[in-house]
């Protein structure tokens, strides 16, 4: 299921665009990887908002909603902030605090920038992600030790030889992108001194062997992948390619291991969609690992990932308490603006009473002045309600004497802010809709 809703990174400007051209979503964002798929968005309606965004997802994946409805977890406003929080800081991946989703994190604000749909909410919700992110790492170490994907990887394939083989397991990597990159990397720091690496091309494969002189990297083309595979002991593969790679047709012809190494050949496959065939997983002599299977490897590290998980988690809840303050007082935005422009509209009548009493002989500089008095005591007056509007967390008040101080000024007022801007907004969508 994963897999068929998972949504490339070239295709999350669409899927953006798609989601907001929804009736009741204005601002969305997709976080797709090999492990997750999430989208966020801003919502008119939270029950007619989900309902939308699940048919949309039955749409594009071709699994129906009935299904779907199955297996997704929903999660709404404080709850939502909190999840991203620790989907940055590592705290929901498979092992735990690996860097390489904050990096994830970061390319969905990255590709969100100029597009329509990615707004001021999200888009602060996935930048001050980032910014938890980096305090949990640098305050808590949770990146020491831990691992990404990559890693973990490796980490599971050496649980699986025997020790003795680690340093003369005959090694094969599929695919030169940054996963597979990291595998190299990761295999190295094991103390792997050779490997074979199938590519398309062998730029990328000479840049690597440029960095990690000491190693013996080959290079060898895709269409040797398979003759590749039948002299390796451990395969890792992580491609962007949308079919599998390796079929259980093709394994079962492969020859057999040595008995070293445990007599079984081990399919390492980090892709989504996979690259390995399920198949492969019905033959005696091949084993197939998957993104799910990392949890052996999180599970072995189990006491200090509560431990550093339980401090970072003060930070996240303090981090979602800001976010919370700055989101919240977004809301008081529209007053202030309404609030200034009913003041302006006053300012102005009066301003044009007082000039034509003092006819049209008085001078430009005169005119100058009397504006200028006027705006200064319309700014003068608003300086009070608008300090009691504003809420960024730098002074006692509170979120809720903010928010009662703008619905008290709605009333003295009549500005009738939010309903106004919920029809705005609502009657927008319709007139986007038909066009």
């Amino acid at each position: 299921m994963r897999e068929k809703l998972a949504i490339p990174e070239a295709e999350w400007p669409r899927a953006i665009g798609e989601l907001c051209n929804l009736n009741h979503i204005e601002e969305a964002a997709v976080l797709s990887t090999c492990n997750r798929m999430e989208i966020y968005v801003v919502a008119l309606s939270q029950h007619r908002g989900v309902k939308e965004v699940t048919e949309w997802m039955s749409k594009t994946s071709g699994i129906p909603v009935s299904e779907l409805c199955q297996h997704r977890f929903l999660l709404y406003n404080n709850d939502a902030t909190q999840h991203l929080f620790e989907v940055s800081a590592g705290l929901d991946s498979l092992v735990l605090g690996e860097a390489q989703i904050q990096a994830q994190v970061k390319q969905v604000v990255k590709i969100g920038q100029g597009v329509v749909g990615f707004g001021r909410n999200i888009s602060g919700l996935f930048k001050h992600a980032i910014t938890v992110g980096k305090r949990v790492r640098n305050e808590t170490k949770i990146g020491s030790g831990a691992v990404s994907v990559s890693s973990a990887a490796v980490e599971l394939a050496l649980l699986k030889l025997p020790e003795s083989t680690h340093a003369t397991a005959r090694m094969l990597v599929v695919g030169a992108g940054k996963m597979s990159k990291l595998v190299v990397k990761h295999l190295v720091a094991k103390g792997c001194t050779k490997m074979v690496i199938v590519n398309r091309s062998e730029e990328k494969v000479a840049t690597m062997r440029e960095e990690l002189k000491d190693v013996e990297i080959i290079y060898k083309p895709l269409e040797e992948m398979l003759t590749c595979a039948a002299n390796a002991d451990v395969v890792f593969t992580s491609t962007s390619s949308e079919t599998p790679l390796f079929f259980k047709e093709d394994v079962k012809d492969f020859p057999s291991v040595s008995s070293e190494v445990g007599s079984v050949r081990l399919f390492f496959d980090i892709s989504v969609p996979r690259n390995v065939d399920q198949g492969v997983m019905d033959l005696d002599t091949a084993r197939v690992y998957n993104v799910d299977d990392l949890k052996e490897v999180v599970a072995a590290n189990k006491d200090d990932r509560l431990r550093k998980a339980m401090e970072a988690q003060s930070i996240i809840t303090e981090e979602s308490k800001q976010f919370e303050a700055w989101r919240d007082s977004l809301e008081t935005v529209p007053t202030i603006k309404k609030l200034r422009a009913y003041a302006e509209r006053i300012r102005a009548a009066e301003l044009e009473k007082c000039l034509s009493k003092m006819g049209e002989d008085i001078s430009k500089k005169t005119r100058r002045a009397v504006d200028d008095l006027s705006r200064g005591i319309v700014n003068k007056l608003l300086h009070g309600p608008m300090q009691h509007l504003r809420c960024d967390g730098s002074d006692s008040r509170t979120l809720s004497e903010t928010l009662e101080n703008m619905h008290a000024l709605n009333r003295m007022f009549s500005l009738d802010t939010e309903i106004a801007v919920l029809e705005q907004k609502l009657r927008a969508k319709v007139e986007q809709n038909q066009k």
